[in-house]
């Protein structure tokens, strides 16, 4: 087990010590720091409107005094059904001031969605918008829930005087009525009408639980990973160790999902602990994003490889200042190399791949920022971290020397356990080490590579089939631009690979001849059945392509053949 160890810790290429410790800090005792360092400091920049440190930490104190008037104790999940807007900051630090967990939501949840999350998690108050993609939902899930309460806030609220003004007069179509004689209904200005005066709780960063985040849900029902304070201030500590630049001028882009946890630890805890400014825009849009980094001189650019594909398919990328970029971490899917050099090529900018899951509080290995950045690799584990490569078959002995293997790791940002799911816990852990359902290698630098995910392996006959095998040479062809790979059912082989792929710009072939193309690549049992073209591929809440959409129609079709002789 410890021979992998033994590669990375002698090749370490991250800016820091690996075996870093990290002392108990609550996320409130982390903000209440960096604003004592530095109170002026711009700690929000939303739209033009900037709020510095001693601003939102004032702003936090007062949610967490409004929601002790309202009765919000220790251990009560509040939820956030919110974008990236100053609300969010505010209501996630206020709330954890009290012991209270936060229980981030989606704001695409369906009613549905959002209501099996709300009973699941017993979240007591929500805090929302009063915007149409939002209030409905809301409004309804308090109706047909145990939720107790809303807390509505505004978005013109928090814009600059201006913006305020145009979106009250030209956007007011996207806000949604507001039932006046609820009592279960409250303003966020009504909850931070007081004076910020509160008993500081006594928390446990070891034990008590700050968020329950629940899974993307890929595969199966999702499930509330719970993530403590030490958890999750340790991983936005090891973001930052592997930075060599914190400490410097820091201004990241935040176009991707707060209520993510890749967002949550990369963009908003990393950036509190080290004092730095978060841009923050509502939803992730090729052009904000651009003019955004051009208006802030922003520094750090993270998101998934999908915005990345979307921003240089965006005309005005070729006309925009990317100067001040210094590095652009992915994650949430692999980063095809065209995309990564293209993106380089354009802005100057390095683009670090990175590793991590919702169970480890955002991050468990990167590629490093500066010296040896291996392409198609997760890099090397963040300081503290772990890693170990299970027998696929046997996960309680380890995988074979020079073997793939199941992905497993141990470290301070490791979750507690799944919420209410004990059962789950026993599948995940084995001796101290989260399984991740990844199977990988390590190579000789210590850096480690993604073979495929257990799950979506594919069985053709006897032989196993890596999809991301076969979308790793679609990528190579000129005229694709997204690729994926699923197995569909076959009464001979039991299942065979198809491609579904979306098309560059003006690209003129088809998928016939994209799988003439393709096949004589592969070896016979990875050979695809068909390369069907379309429009768009689906895609998870963050960005990020997805399977089980592919997955589930080709098994309707499949089934409604058989149903038909």
């Amino acid at each position: 087990m410890e021979r992998d160890e033994t590669i990375w810790a002698t090749h370490y290429n991250h800016p820091a010590r690996w075996e870093s410790d990290f002392a108990p800090l609550s996320l409130p005792d982390m903000l209440a720091a960096s604003a004592e360092r530095d109170p002026l400091a711009p700690l929000v920049d939303f739209m033009g409107r900037k709020y510095s440190y001693a601003e939102t930490l004032d702003g936090a104190r007062r949610v967490a005094s409004g929601l002790h008037d309202l009765g919000v104790e220790r251990g009560d999940r509040i939820g956030l059904f919110l974008p990236n807007v100053p609300h969010y900051v505010a209501a996630y630090y206020g709330a954890m001031m009290l012991g209270a967990t936060i229980v981030n939501f989606s704001p695409l949840y369906t009613v549905e969605e959002l209501k099996h999350q709300v009973e699941d998690s017993g979240t007591k108050i929500l805090f929302t918008l009063s915007a149409q993609a939002l209030l409905p939902t809301a409004l309804k899930v308090l109706d047909q829930s145990s939720l107790e309460r809303l807390i509505i806030g505004s978005v013109a609220g928090a814009l600059p005087g201006t913006k305020s003004l145009f979106y009250r007069l030209f956007r007011g179509k996207e806000v949604a009525d507001r039932p006046h004689d609820d009592p279960r209904l409250s303003s966020f200005s009504a909850l931070i009408d007081n004076q910020g005066e509160i008993v500081p709780v006594p928390i446990d960063p070891y034990d008590d639980v700050a968020l329950i985040q629940y899974t993307g849900g890929t595969t199966g029902v999702p499930k509330g990973a719970m993530l403590t304070h030490q958890n999750l201030t340790a991983n936005a500590r090891q973001v930052a160790l592997i930075d060599p630049h914190t400490g410097e001028d820091d201004r990241i882009i935040g176009a991707l999902p707060l209520f993510h946890v890749f967002a949550n630890t990369c963009v908003l805890n990393r950036t509190v602990f080290t004092g730095g400014e978060m841009v923050l825009l509502p939803r992730f849009d090729a052009k904000q994003v651009m003019s955004a980094v051009e208006r802030t001189k922003a520094t750090a650019l993270p998101g998934v490889p999908t915005m990345y594909q979307a921003l240089l398919d965006h005309q005005a990328i070729s006309h925009t200042d990317f100067s001040s970029l210094r590095v652009c971490i992915s994650g949430g899917a692999p980063l095809p190399l065209e995309v990564k050099q293209k993106f380089e090529g354009i802005t100057g900018a390095i683009v670090c791949e990175g590793y991590g899951l919702t169970e480890s509080s955002g991050v468990v290995s990167a590629n490093p920022y500066e010296g040896l950045n291996k392409t198609g690799t997760i890099g090397q584990p963040v300081p503290g971290t772990r890693i170990r490569l299970l027998d696929r078959e046997d996960p309680t002995r380890a995988a074979e020397p020079g073997e793939p293997g199941e992905l497993a790791f141990s470290g301070p940002q490791v979750m507690k356990g799944y919420w209410k799911r004990p059962d789950a816990d026993a599948d995940v852990f084995v001796d101290g080490y989260l399984r991740t359902g990844d199977v990988a290698s390590i190579d000789a630098d210590g850096y480690i590579r993604i073979v495929d995910r257990m799950k979506d392996m594919i069985a053709v006959g006897g032989f196993k089939v890596f999809p991301s095998q076969v979308e790793a040479v679609l990528y190579h062809h000129d005229a694709v631009k997204e690729a994926l790979v699923i197995g569909v059912p076959d009464d001979y082989r039991g299942e065979s690979p198809k491609a579904f792929v979306t098309l560059d710009t003006d690209a003129d072939i088809t998928g016939e001849a994209l799988k003439e193309w393709l096949n004589p690549q592969l070896g016979k049992h990875e050979r695809v059945i068909a390369v069907e073209i379309r429009d768009s591929l689906p895609k998870t809440l963050v960005g990020k392509l997805s399977r089980k959409e592919l997955v589930a129609e080709e098994r309707a079709k499949y089934e409604a053949s058989k149903e038909n002789g």
